[in-house]
């Protein structure tokens, strides 16, 4: 009985010291351009904490993308989904989000640096955030934005792109990187091609960055994302296990730059 009581009083305890997730939709300007990005903490942190960028994919802020940030938020972390597109801009087919991500991955990257810097500057200010210890992930698009955020010279401890594009206009911009950097790539990914996938890491090389890349064979692009589907013929199609693995590099690599 008296272990019974105490294992009850245990998870009583733990329940109170998870607390309960807080979101929040949240207005911010890049410019004259109003963004609508998506916060995510959990209301049992005391002080400050380390602060985690998500930059979506191209289709915007969405499901997916908010379901990343309140899994981090779990983690004890305060998430911030940045909305690169501007509020109200979320493409609803392949053809709307490609012909709106071109707007940002073409020889000029000044604008997504610029809105993932305004995205990262409202994660900052936040009262539970601490300033000095913030980092960025993103997935596909947005594996391109955080990349080029880092490359821009952002005051973070680490970068992690999910099977993101890798290549850039200006490679010499990586010496600018602060943090660390990690790559997560699906090894048969059509989009992200080998000879881009070598010059990222001779420009992480050059740059003198510390970064590691990890390859998941049998995985093609978005391989994170259940909504991909299943055929790799498609050259997008999820894979769980590469899935979880990455979850798990991330997981690991932020105790590393953050501490546990």
């Amino acid at each position: 009985m008296k272990q019974c009581l105490f294992a009850l009083m245990m998870l009583l305890v733990a329940q109170s010291a998870q607390g309960r997730l807080i979101t929040k939709t949240v207005e911010y300007k890049e410019g004259e351009t109003t963004l609508e990005g998506y916060l995510a903490y959990d209301d049992a942190l005391k002080g400050k904490h380390p602060g985690v960028l998500v930059i979506h994919e191209w289709t915007g802020v969405n499901a997916y993308v908010k379901k990343r940030a309140d899994q981090l938020a779990s983690l004890g972390y305060v998430a911030f989904a940045a909305d690169i597109y501007g509020k109200g801009v979320r493409p609803a087919t392949p053809e709307l989000a490609a012909k709106e991500a071109a707007k940002y991955r073409g020889k000029d990257r000044s604008l997504i640096r610029a809105r993932a810097a305004a995205g990262l500057a409202t994660l900052a200010a936040n009262p539970h955030v601490d300033a000095n210890r913030l980092a960025v992930m993103g997935y596909c698009f947005g594996g391109t934005a955080a990349l080029e955020l880092a490359r821009s010279g952002a005051n973070l401890k680490g970068t992690v792109s999910f099977h993101g594009g890798l290549d850039t206009p200006d490679p010499g911009d990586a010496r600018k990187i602060k943090g660390k950097v990690l790559a997560l790539h699906g090894a048969d990914d059509p989009f992200v091609t080998p000879p881009q996938v070598a010059a990222f890491q001779d420009e992480m090389r050059q740059a003198k960055v510390d970064w590691e890349m990890v390859i998941y064979g049998g995985a093609v692009h978005s391989f994170t994302n259940p909504d991909s589907g299943n055929d790799n013929s498609k050259g997008v199609a999820y894979n769980a296990e590469a899935d979880r693995r990455s979850w798990t590099e991330m997981k690991l690599f932020f105790n590393e730059i953050f501490g546990k």
